[in-house]
């Protein structure tokens, strides 16, 4: 990996952690518990608890995303950034750019 993909990569996972954050905001106020006070019906009531647990796993996984996306910026800048894990190859700039989390090839993750 070039010195120049390692600063562009670093930006976009810098781009993903804010976009991350933001979800994870927005998210948080979606989970939130539904008042027994609102005026709504039964029915929107059963769609409203749904909605929360649809939510509240999509928040789950958003911070696990988080997460990951923090550790990895810690190794931006050493040797190991960008080889996979399992095969020690060298993950292609593509995947790395649309998955900058990721911590091995294609050929590993789909084992």
């Amino acid at each position: 990996m070039t010195e120049e993909e390692r600063t562009k990569l670093k930006e976009i996972i810098q781009e993903h952690i804010l976009k991350v954050e933001a979800d994870i905001k927005e998210l948080n106020e979606l989970v939130k518990p539904v008042s027994l006070d609102a005026s709504i019906g039964r029915i929107s009531r059963m769609d409203a608890i749904n909605n929360k647990s649809i939510n509240e796993d999509a928040l789950r996984k958003t911070q696990k995303r988080l997460q990951k996306l923090e550790n990895i910026i810690t190794i931006a800048d050493t040797k190991e950034f960008g080889k996979c894990v399992r095969c020690g190859s060298e993950i292609p700039f593509g995947r790395l750019e649309f998955m900058p989390e990721s911590r091995s090839c294609v050929k590993c993750a789909r084992r």
